[in-house]
């Protein structure tokens, strides 16, 4: 797909400003990683060119300076908090982000349970890193916390925490997802190494809102639109204007908590060295785009998509009329429409000609190929099958998938499962194809063309079962679908039975 950032570049220039940060503090840094440090598919998306994994590439880059320490907020055990991307609980994606942590050859040894009052689940959370080998430490709740500095910053605040003991000139402090305490632990952390006579400092990274490209940028809307469900607002940073007077662009979380966090600062090093939130962060990626007008694209499209899963969430029961009609508010003063994607009115038209669930994948080179249900494939199945038959230059008429495959699977879902649908979702599709492909030269043809689907925009005239959801997502496909079942039941199981 057509680029828009130099990932290459960013994986130096980003590097460099952190060293540059950690000798500004005489060798050691704390540093809150905000977002996701592993998978960052949002930033992929917006800034085509940014692989998923830049910034855990970035740290390995000075991977021999670096070590991580977790935290989990003991009451998102208690509440079983589930990262929504991945579809696993807070304490599962702790546990996944240590193994991440050491398959890339990163130190890790650490995990800190932020608000810890012995809860029965934190506790047993705690057992169970424990029998792991994982050094586990306790932070516990502080009278007055955020507000009384004096208390915070002292024996009883700050100073009942357990100290994390760390080695290396670079600390990332990361956590499963947001209201995790990363904040908190690094300011803990300040204050032991402070009293311990060690020189010691504290930096934000963020990548969104990019704070020197414009305001109203689709690539910092694009944020605003991931977090609608936290209400955040991009802001120009009022401390940086009035320190420099220069415009820098901040979200409505950061500026808030600045002065208390810059009085934090004071109390625990003597002075702050930071005159604005936007000072405190270390991002490099407005430096690394290369194309505004193909970022800016790709951004609208990931507000759309993000409109999009919002409306199948309240369908759901998981989002609120409120968050709906923010992110309207937000697309309407943007001047986004859903139709910007050429592939969702081509879908919704051929869907109400048939008269039954229609997928439409766009191709590269602006090709858009649909697919329908019928009783051999689902909709999404179809329309796979026929994307990579058109990018291989196959006629459509040939069968990729011999009848002698599909009959034995049909009858498995039906005879042994009991499933009543004999219709192939994605998975079971590609597996057949998979197979066919062992012994079909042209089958093998199609199926080495699904990376070519890879960041393709696809739309789906009915809610997805979770299964192709999250395969065609495996896929790289930039799915969404309507916010409408394709049946009347009131159970919408994972497959239907």
């Amino acid at each position: 797909m057509k680029t828009g950032f130099d990932g290459e570049k960013y994986l130096k220039v980003q590097s460099e400003r952190i060293r540059e940060r950690i000798d500004m503090f005489g060798g050691k840094l704390y540093l809150e990683f905000g977002g996701k440090l592993f998978d960052d598919y949002h930033a992929s998306r917006v800034l085509p060119g940014f692989k998923p994994d830049s910034k855990i590439k970035m740290l390995m880059e000075m991977k021999d300076s670096v070590e991580a320490i977790i935290a989990v907020n003991s009451d998102d055990i208690v509440k079983n908090k589930i990262r929504g991307d991945l579809g696993i609980s807070y304490d599962m994606e702790a546990l996944r982000m240590i193994d991440s942590f050491r398959e890339k050859g990163m130190f890790v040894e650490s995990v800190v349970m932020t608000q810890y009052q012995k809860q029965p689940a934190a506790a047993a959370f705690e057992k169970k890193l424990k029998a792991l080998n994982i050094k586990v430490y306790r932070h516990y709740h502080i009278d007055g916390y955020p507000l009384d500095v004096e208390n915070i910053v002292s024996d009883n605040g700050y100073g009942k925490n357990e100290f994390i003991k760390t080695g290396r000139p670079l600390v990332v402090v990361t956590a499963p997802g947001p209201g995790s305490g990363k904040m908190a632990v690094c300011l803990s952390q300040l204050y032991h190494e402070n009293k311990r006579g060690i020189s010691a400092g504290y930096a934000k990274f963020e990548t969104f809102p990019i704070w020197n490209i414009p305001l109203k940028h689709p690539v910092n809307l694009a944020y605003e639109a991931a977090t609608i469900d936290l209400a955040d607002v991009n802001m120009i940073d009022p401390f940086h204007l009035e320190a420099y007077g220069k415009r820098a662009v901040n979200y409505n979380r950061d500026i808030e908590i600045f002065p208390l966090l810059n009085s934090l600062l004071e109390k625990i090093l003597g002075e702050s060295p930071y005159r604005s939130p936007t000072d405190m962060g270390v991002n490099m990626a407005g430096f690394c785009i290369t194309s505004d007008e193909t970022v800016s694209k790709a951004s609208r499209f990931e507000v759309i998509r993000r409109y999009y899963d919002l409306l199948k969430e309240r369908k759901q029961g998981t989002a609120s009329d409120e968050m709906v009609a923010r992110m309207e508010l937000l697309m309407k003063n943007a001047e986004i429409t859903p139709k910007e994607r050429r592939v969702v009115p081509v879908v919704m038209e051929r869907a109400e000609a048939l008269n039954v669930p229609v997928s439409g994948i766009e191709l590269e080179d602006g090709t858009i190929i649909t697919g329908k249900t019928s009783e051999l494939l689902g909709a999404s199945s179809a329309v796979i099958l026929n994307a990579i038959k058109t990018v291989a230059g196959l006629d459509d008429s040939i069968l990729l998938i011999s009848p002698d495959i599909l009959k034995p699977i049909q009858e498995l879902k039906t005879r042994d499962l009991g499933f009543k649908n004999t219709k192939l979702h994605v998975d079971e599709m590609l597996i057949a194809l998979s197979i066919s492909a062992q012994t079909d030269p042209v089958a093998k043809v199609a199926l080495s063309q699904l990376p070519k689907l890879r960041g393709c925009e696809m739309h789906s005239s009915v809610i997805l079962s979770s299964v192709d959801d999250s395969i065609i997502k495996r896929l790289g496909l930039n799915i969404t679908c309507e916010p409408v079942y394709q049946t009347n039941s009131l159970y919408q199981g994972q497959r239907k039975m």
